[in-house]
């Protein structure tokens, strides 16, 4: 048992995680929302990933720099070396409290944002996007905090699918005060 994710085909052996097939990031539905949530769970454990990617996002890939790079993605070289250049682990991470949730937002060079999600409707919504969810099985109110946390960039919403973007990181590295 990998502790990963189990609706993405992957070797995994230590900390290193193979995926022999290419992940769609597309943004055309649930392949890329489980995709997203498949590279969020690695990046919470600590895992180094090889991966390739497929498909051309429509969204901002600049939301998913917290997460391991792929190897390749078809038609994207300046923003594939982006990603590249500013992957870190650590970059975005949520600690959870008694009825909140604590999230560091890294991502962009230069800036540091602490979020806290306190609120009943948020806290439901992000914690419902730990898995991929379609969006039309939301009520009203579940929509409107799904597209709080897209706009603060706290989850990928893309083809009518959303899934939460901050890993809960499992492992720190030491000293964790270099994070």
């Amino acid at each position: 048992m990998s502790g990963l994710p189990t609706d993405v085909p992957h070797r995994r052996t230590g900390v290193r995680v193979e995926v022999p097939g290419p992940l769609d990031l597309g943004g055309q539905g649930r392949e890329t929302a489980r995709a997203v949530r498949f590279l969020r769970e690695c990046a919470g454990l600590g895992l180094r990933v090889t991966w390739r990617a497929a498909g051309r996002p429509a969204y901002d890939l600049s939301a998913l720099r917290h997460l391991p790079p792929p190897d390749e993605l078809p038609g994207a070289g300046a923003e594939l070396t982006a990603w590249r250049d500013g992957y870190g682990f650590g970059a975005l991470y949520h600690r959870r409290g008694p009825g909140f949730v604590t999230v560091m937002d890294r991502r962009e060079p230069g800036t540091a944002a602490r979020l806290t999600l306190d609120h009943p409707d948020l806290l439901a919504a992000f914690d419902r996007l730990h898995d991929p969810t379609p969006l039309d099985l939301l009520d009203p109110t579940g929509r409107e905090a799904v597209g709080l946390l897209a706009a603060e960039r706290l989850a990928l919403v893309s083809g009518g699918w959303a899934v939460s973007l901050p890993p809960r990181i499992h492992r720190w590295p030491v000293p964790c005060t270099a994070i």
